[in-house]
């Protein structure tokens, strides 16, 4: 599939940083909002940093244009044309604390347990283009992440689809970043006690090898800390040997009200 429409500089933007993208309409966690580590990891390629953090202010809409601009510190943000804030990027610095990464074999009984589960309690979000079960292949990520026994984490088996990947069979930076999304969050629900209807507010990443359509590899994740409504979590994309592809830090937070928000969903 094409991952993203009209991502070209217009010709009044020629040199200046500016472009003008539109999400396609599929690519959604809540109903015609834009799936927010597909955001981060739009933003996160148009800037100049190797670690880079996104903030959620507002709701990117799915199938229409929104406006990127680089900033003066090396990142971006995201805006409507009327100039109102929608996402920001910058800088920043990732240090995380990894636990011990689980096996293939334990993932992938992770996603069986996932989707087992999910076939006698479906999820409000069926087609979630992260952990959406009834999401096709090739149209979204199916990243199923569920608890390891004896560890205090999430993890899931991957094998990227080749629809996802570009002409070399590689995941853009906005299909990695959108692989760190979901299983923090499964991460916040499953260990965390967070709760359904929580919202991806920031996801601080970095990608550190490329991704390979077809190739095995182990999502996993785990909490870090939690507050009030606000849970941060820790998350990491390896491959099936232990070589780490892509690390993150994503903050949740808990609505006061049922939510349409700028962020993917659990």
């Amino acid at each position: 599939m094409t991952p993203i429409s009209g991502a070209t500089p217009s010709a009044a933007d020629s040199g200046s940083g500016a472009e003008t993208l539109t999400v396609p309409g599929h690519v959604t966690g809540y109903p015609e909002v834009a799936f927010g580590g597909y955001v981060a990891g739009l933003l996160a390629a148009r800037t100049d940093a190797k670690e880079v953090r996104v903030d959620f202010r507002g709701t990117v809409p799915v199938g229409a244009p929104v406006h990127f601009t680089k900033t003066l510190d090396g990142g971006g943000r995201l805006g409507t044309a009327r100039g109102d804030l929608l996402v920001a990027a910058s800088p920043a610095e990732l240090a995380l604390d990894l636990p011990d990464m689980p096996s293939f074999e334990e993932a992938q009984a992770a996603t069986e347990d996932y989707l087992a589960y999910h076939r006698e309690n479906p999820p409000p979000l069926l087609r979630c283009f992260g952990c959406g079960p009834d999401t096709a292949a090739g149209v979204g990520l199916r990243i199923f992440p569920s608890t390891v026994p004896g560890r205090d984490l999430v993890a899931g088996a991957w094998v990227p689809d080749a629809g996802l990947a570009d002409a070399e069979g590689l995941l853009p930076p906005e299909m990695v970043w959108a692989a760190l999304d979901c299983p923090s969050g499964w991460a916040g629900v499953r260990i965390g006690k967070m709760g359904s209807g929580a919202l991806t507010a920031a996801l601080t990443g970095t990608q550190l090898r490329p991704v390979v359509a077809g190739e095995p590899y182990v999502s996993y994740s785990w909490v870090i800390g939690s507050e009030g409504r606000k849970l941060t979590a820790g998350v990491a994309l390896a491959t099936a040997e232990g070589e780490l592809c892509a690390l993150g830090e994503a903050l949740w937070i808990k609505p006061r009200q049922a939510p349409k928000s700028a962020g993917s969903s659990t």
